[in-house]
Formats: structure tokens, C-alpha cells, sequence
């Protein structure tokens, strides 16, 4: 018994060993949970080598309880599969799921989902149909995570089987969620039509629409550029009690602005504020891309404006898009205020962006600006700061 434990606690010092070497190999403290979490982050970030990827997330002993290491797995996932290493996604998960304090319907929800992610739909439905073989009682929580795998993974014939077979088969009530995750897969992978018969299966079971209903299908008949299923839907909202909230017309705006029908989109804006709503970020947010895109940045410099003005914090993506933009229509010393505003805040967009900034002020002459960004960027991201002394080295003295 004694030597038992012995080997036991040996081995537990030799796997903390092994993960510190793997995650920080320049500490040799013990690392805590947390910092696993952060390190393993940092690492797949920037690695390639698949067989890596799954040494860092054994090293980590990542766990779904946390929300690190549930973008950890996400990103693990994301890694393996452009790699086209399905089995070591297989065997991630698997490793995962034979943990004794991994044995629950929570749990095997977020692999299911994972297995979506990975496209692997196969494989989700798979292991939803093993959970008694676990000793995990199925759900109609755990059947609403393998209908939204089947979404993320693509597969519209698999969600419509098991949607249409499984709850009879295990005896599952679905609810406003299931539905809900069906007409998203309807609207995403291409056929809106199909939410007409879902919709009118929902009130026979007396299941009550919500805003969430309403802007999936909204936002699907957009995206197929059906408008009069659209209008039927907003007339269906107000049978329905539901209100025309912002999320919805931030959906309607969003959907416009996609199709390149950004003028419109901002037509909706100013109902919003003549019916004494009030539009958020969201809403500034999706104009300023749709204009961005059409090329029409002088609206959405004005509309950038005027989000400040009425007291609304632009997000990062928000900043990033019009330094982009800005740089192509070059634009350079708008990019370069707006940049600063966004570096104030802690936010840099990413490399190709700032060199197209820094190419662009050389352009025009503004050498020690090029260089004020370059000094920037090289401080805050090490990893990058050869590839920045380089440009650095070609700047006109």
C-alpha cells in the first residue's frame, strides 16, 4: 500500500515536472491551473505542429469547468483541423472524456459541440449515443448540443434526422432552444423556406417564439435576399407579442449591410432614432463595416463620429476596420488618429494592417510617425519585433 502511494505521488510530481517543462520551460516552479490555461493559450497560438498541439493540451490537463481552457479546446480543435489531424482530434477528446471527473451530461454537452466544431458530426452523434454506456443519463440539453454540432459542422441532412427521430426515439420534449438551434441551421446552411413549417410546428406545441426566433429566420431570408419573407416575418413578430427591438433591427442592419445595401441599412438607423430608440454599438458597428466595404469611408468617418458623440465606445473590431479601410482608400492620416485612439486603448490591429500604415505614412512623407508605430508594435509584440527591425531598416533616414 505504501509503495502504491509512493509511485503514485511519484508520478504526480514527474507529470507536474513534465508540464511545467512543456508550458514555461524556463520556470521551474510548478505552475497553477490558471497559469497552465494562459500558457497553453500563448502556445497553440502560434503553433503549427499538430502533434504539439497535443502535447500542450495534455501538459495543461485542460478542464471545460474553466473558461480558459474551454478557448484552450476551441482553439486546440481550430488547429487540428486545418491540419487535417482528425484522428488527434478524436484522440484530444476521447482522453478527455475517460476522465472519472469528466463524467457528466455538462461535460460531454461541450464535446459533442466540439466534435461540430471539428466537423466531425459523425462522431457527436456517435457519443450522444454512447452516454448510457457512460453512465450519463441523455438530455434534451445534451440532444440541443448535437443539433448545434450538426450546424457547425455543416451538416443540414444529419440535424434535420436527429432532429425529426431522436426525441421520440429517447424520449426528449424539445423546447424553445431546440427549435431555435434547428432554425438556425435551416437559415445558416441555405434554406430559410424550411423555418415556415418549423415556425407553424412551434405553435402547434405551444411553444412561444422569442427575439432570438424571429432574428435567426429575419437574418436567413436576408442572406437568401428573400424580402417578402422578411416582411411576413415582421408582420409574424407582431401576431407573436414579440417586441421590434434593436437586436432585431440590428440584425435587419447587419443583413443589409452583408448584401452591400449599406444606404439602406442606415435608412433603418434613422427610424431607430426617430422612434426615440436608441441605436448601441452594435448598430454603428455593422454601418461603419458596410460602408467601409462599399468603399465609402467619408460615412463612416461621419458615423464613427457621431457613435462617440452620442457617448458609445467604439469596440476593437470597430477600430481595426476603419484603420483597414482608411490605409486602402490611403487615407493615411485619418488610419493614423484613428490607430492612436485604438492604441490607447490597448488594442493594435494586427501586422499587415500596421505595416499597410506604416508603407502609407512613408508614402506621404510622415517618417517619424512610421517609426512612432513601429516602436509601438515592437513592444508590445515581442514574438514580431525582427520582422519590425527590419522594416524598421528600410525606412529613409
Amino acid at each position: 500500500m505504501a509503495l502504491r502511494c509512493n509511485l503514485r505521488s511519484s508520478s504526480l510530481r514527474l507529470f507536474r515536472l513534465f508540464s511545467t517543462s512543456i508550458l514555461n520551460p524556463d520556470s521551474k516552479s510548478i505552475l497553477t491551473s490558471k497559469e497552465k490555461s494562459r500558457s497553453a493559450l500563448s502556445l497553440m497560438r502560434f503553433e503549427k505542429n499538430p502533434e504539439r498541439i497535443l502535447e500542450i493540451c495534455r501538459a495543461a490537463a485542460l478542464t471545460p469547468e474553466s473558461h480558459l481552457d474551454r478557448v484552450a479546446y476551441s482553439l486546440a480543435i481550430s488547429s487540428l483541423k486545418k491540419s487535417h489531424h482528425y484522428e488527434g482530434i478524436r484522440s484530444l477528446i476521447k482522453e478527455s472524456i475517460t476522465r472519472p471527473d469528466f463524467k457528466s451530461e455538462r461535460f460531454v454537452s461541450h464535446f459533442v459541440v466540439l466534435y461540430g466544431q471539428a466537423g466531425l458530426a459523425g462522431d457527436a452523434v456517435k457519443l450522444f449515443d454512447e452516454m448510457p454506456q457512460m453512465g450519463i443519463d441523455r438530455s434534451v440539453k445534451t440532444l440541443n448540443s448535437l443539433l448545434f454540432s450538426c450546424v457547425l459542422a455543416g451538416e443540414i441532412g444529419e440535424m434535420k434526422r436527429v432532429f425529426s427521430e431522436y426525441p421520440k426515439k429517447y424520449g426528449l420534449t424539445p423546447t424553445l432552444e431546440t427549435y431555435n438551434t434547428v432554425l438556425k441551421g435551416f437559415c445558416e446552411l441555405g434554406s430559410a423556406n424550411s423555418s415556415h413549417s418549423i415556425l407553424a410546428e412551434m405553435e402547434r406545441r405551444g411553444i412561444k417564439p422569442n427575439g432570438t426566433t424571429f432574428a435567426t429566420v429575419i437574418a436567413g431570408f436576408y442572406k437568401e435576399e428573400k424580402f417578402s419573407d422578411v416582411g411576413k416575418m415582421m408582420e409574424l413578430m407582431k401576431k407573436h407579442g414579440v417586441a421590434n427591438s434593436i437586436g432585431i433591427y440590428n440584425v435587419r442592419i447587419q443583413s443589409l449591410c452583408k448584401l452591400k445595401r449599406s444606404t439602406e441599412a442606415k435608412a433603418l438607423l434613422d427610424t431607430i432614432l426617430g422612434r426615440g430608440m436608441k441605436p448601441n454599438q452594435a448598430t454603428y458597428n455593422h454601418l461603419i463595416y458596410g460602408f467601409c466595404v462599399e468603399g465609402k469611408t467619408e460615412i463612416a468617418k461621419s458615423l464613427f463620429k457621431e457613435m462617440i458623440d452620442t457617448g458609445l465606445k467604439p469596440e476593437a473590431n470597430c477600430y481595426f476596420t476603419l484603420v483597414y479601410y482608411l490605409c486602402q482608400r490611403q487615407d493615411f492620416e485619418n488610419a493614423l488618429a484613428i490607430c492612436k485612439d485604438s492604441m490607447s486603448e490597448g488594442w493594435v490591429p494586427n501586422m499587415s494592417t500596421m505595416k499597410s500604415l506604416v508603407d502609407g505614412l512613408v508614402s506621404i512623407e510622415k517618417i517619424d510617425e512610421a517609426r512612432w508605430i513601429i516602436e509601438q508594435v515592437k513592444e508590445k509584440f515581442s514574438r514580431n519585433a525582427g520582422a519590425w527591425a527590419e522594416i524598421e531598416e528600410k525606412l529613409p533616414k
